[in-house]
């Protein structure tokens, strides 16, 4: 298997690794034109739904179908009741703007990203969402055999991806040269059962590894991989070069937030092995982004059903009423809660918040957990450039703990030297997820620019005196982390503990934080609550 983005060598491969958190508070001597702000999740809404405390409903109103929650999974939802020709719902987020962690901003320079940034080209059997991206007009066609023609203007332009490797900038994102006999060797091993996994088929006749994952192989062959943590498993295997576990690390935190020992080998595998990208004019590699990131598609499902959206509205309790459901939200902006009665409901929330919301319908499992990451988006005067390669659309290097930065004007920024924003990542995988949430509250704005600029110097010196601004974003509960045993034990008994009339949607429940899961989800639930109230429509799954 071709090592790809995906497969990149990770911040930290040769020493950094060994650091703590605590090493990340560097010092910084910049000028103070440096200006920054700090947001992220409404932490004041999401506390008052914790601490309670909300009135008594003193408005009622009737929906054949309630969403709580606009992430990728509520919109999705949302997405197929509108497409099945359901008109009598309701999607109530809490917070003023939809998508989730795949929400973006922006400035006088760029839109941004404030969490996810692409989408692969799907896989044969992720056959919703090609269908959304034909209705969106990504897709533009097939070719005779079938396979979707992707807009070209939706894909990755070039340069898609370098990596800072001693000293220098390179295309690619796994270095070729300098390597020691060991890391070839170990790197082509892995690379070779990558391949073996991508291609097996269990014996029930599915991929191993398939995406969204419910289409992968029941076959315990390979779900037993699922109850051995990744690092054990790797090392089962006598690897121990630091560039394949560098290589590893970074795949491990970029896709789930954790380090190889937290999460399973099955999901581990999964990140290498599970994606066979399905297009044509040989575009199956190829990803689809944009300046904002993965908000340009929330907003575009948005808009399909725009009427039926209402933000803004902390739902707090839902409860059997009758044969439905009984939805209490409180609605920020007229300091009023509203009753909504429904024959259905989606809980399109996160499972610490469906227990929190409806704890009499959905009982409290263990083992979810959940990633914290900082994310910064930085205005640079000019855009980054350093030896080596030019500048590519991702950016990692070997040093520090971030995961390295993505041109959020990529797409649309012309040559010369133009002022841009960079949008640069770092999970908080060292420290316990609790620990570190509430590190993300303690800590001012002003440390973790620092930390951010000092970070963004490190690779690319060039940038001095460049940087003008540092928008960071908190996000305390960014992904679920697939944990050993999640996947295939926690995860579905978790969904088999909840029966209509309440459906359960979020990539939560299949343990990878990924937009085809969150896709999956929003659109089984819509269908299963459609199915409820004998709502005739057309499967997209």
């Amino acid at each position: 298997m071709k090592i790809s983005r995906r497969a990149a060598l990770g911040a930290g491969a040769l020493g950094a690794g060994a650091l703590g958190l605590g090493a990340i508070g560097w010092s910084w001597g910049g000028a103070p034109a440096i200006s920054s702000e700090l947001g992220g999740a409404d932490f004041a809404r999401g506390h008052r739904l914790r601490d309670g405390g909300f009135p008594e409903p003193s408005v009622t109103e009737r929906r054949d179908i309630v969403i709580a929650g606009g992430g990728i999974a509520g919109l999705a939802a949302g997405w197929q009741l509108a497409e099945a020709g359901v008109s009598d719902f309701a999607l109530l987020e809490l917070e003023d703007d939809v998508g989730g962690n795949a929400r973006g901003g922006r400035n006088a320079i760029s839109a941004y990203p404030l969490g996810a940034h692409y989408l692969p080209v799907q896989n044969r059997e992720s056959r919703a969402i090609i269908h959304l991206l034909e209705k969106l007009g990504m897709v533009t066609g097939r070719d005779e055999a079938g396979r979707p023609i992707y807009d070209p203007l939706q894909l990755c332009a070039d340069l898609d991806e370098r990596v800072l490797w001693q000293g220098k900038w390179h295309e690619g994102l796994v270095p070729s040269t300098g390597l020691a006999d060991g890391d070839v060797a170990d790197l082509t091993a892995f690379n070779a059962a990558m391949t073996r996994f991508q291609a097996a088929v269990g014996a029930d006749g599915r991929p191993a590894f398939a995406l969204p994952i419910a289409y992968s192989s029941t076959d315990d062959a390979y779900r037993a991989l699922d109850r051995v943590d990744f690092a054990s498993w790797l090392r089962q295997q006598g690897w121990s070069s630091p560039i394949l576990w560098g290589h590893i690390r970074y795949a491990c935190r970029d896709d789930y937030g954790c380090e190889p020992e937290h999460v399973s080998a099955w999901a581990g595998i999964h990140y290498f092995a599970g994606r066979r990208g399905w297009a044509a004019d040989g575009a199956g590699d190829g990803l689809l982004t944009w300046p904002e990131g993965n908000a340009r598609l929330a907003r575009m499902m948005a808009a399909r059903f725009a009427d039926n959206i209402a933000r803004g509205r902390i739902v707090w309790r839902v409860a059997r009423d009758g044969t439905g459901v009984v939805v209490d939200s409180f609605d920020v902006a007229r300091g009023v809660s509203v009753r909504t009665r429904a024959r259905a409901v989606i809980l399109a929330t996160p499972h610490f918040l469906s227990v929190r919301i409806a704890g009499d319908l959905v009982p409290q499992a263990t083992g979810f957990s959940y990633a914290p990451w900082i994310i910064a988006n930085v205005s640079l005067t000019r855009p980054p450039a350093g030896p080596g390669s030019r500048l590519a659309w991702d950016n990692v290097a070997f040093v520090g703990e971030s995961l390295g930065y993505v041109v959020a004007n990529h797409q649309t920024r012309a040559l010369g030297p133009l002022a841009s924003v960079v949008t640069w990542y770092m999970p908080l995988s060292r420290m316990e997820p609790a620990a570190a949430r509430r590190l993300l509250l303690e800590r001012d704005g002003a440390a973790w620019r620092d930390m951010v600029v000092a970070d963004l110097l490190r690779s690319n010196p060039d940038l001095t005196g460049a940087i003008t601004h540092v928008a960071l974003w908190r996000w305390g509960h960014a992904m679920i982390r697939p944990t050993p045993g999640f996947i295939h034990a926690i995860a579905p008994a978790a969904r088999a503990a909840v029966h209509a009339p309440l459906f359960l949607a979020h990539s939560d429940l299949s343990g990878l934080s990924l937009f085809e899961e969150a896709h999956y989800r929003g659109t089984e639930a819509a269908e299963a609550a459609m199915r409820h109230i004998g709502h005739e429509f057309e499967s997209m799954l």
